[in-house]
């Protein structure tokens, strides 16, 4: 079964570190017990799959970015969502194809329960130090709203 929900995201790495999202329309589905699968079309063009795995703490992605994207990623490094209608105009300025295709392993190092429409979590632009901070608990309070500084 496919469901259609709206994640939101930050990127802390690599070439579009910074950018931020929220409301990503996304499937997902469960490929088998504790693997999971996560899919999406952004509006830049950059096609993402997402695999899963919470009980061995992996994650393996495969991004597809547009040529666009490789060239100006500092036109992504922003809240995407109020930015919409300049991924759009950049998607159809600049050359998509060939794509740039980024396979990735990574390691899941932390992991919480924030319950269901908590805006607090995805609620600012990634900071240098902030997955350190909300590692070692200074981000969020017991209840995963966010600490005030």
């Amino acid at each position: 079964m496919v469901c259609k929900e709206r994640p939101h995201y930050r990127i802390h790495g690599g070439m579009v570190a910074g950018r931020w999202v929220r409301d990503q329309e996304a499937n997902i589905v469960k490929l088998t017990d504790g693997v999971f699968k996560i899919t999406w079309t952004e509006p830049t063009g950059t096609d993402v799959a997402l695999d899963f795995m919470p009980n061995e703490n992996k994650l393996h992605d495969m991004i597809f970015f547009p040529k666009w994207v490789e060239e100006h990623p500092e036109i992504t490094v922003t809240y995407q969502n109020d930015h919409i209608a300049l991924m759009e105009e950049s998607r159809e300025k600049y050359e998509t194809y060939p794509k740039m295709l980024v396979p990735e392993f990574a390691t899941i190092t932390y992991m919480g329960d924030a319950g269901q429409n908590n805006e607090d979590v995805i609620s600012e632009a990634p900071y240098e130090g902030m997955i350190e901070d909300i590692q070692e608990g200074r981000y969020f309070d017991a209840d995963y709203r966010k600490i005030q500084k």
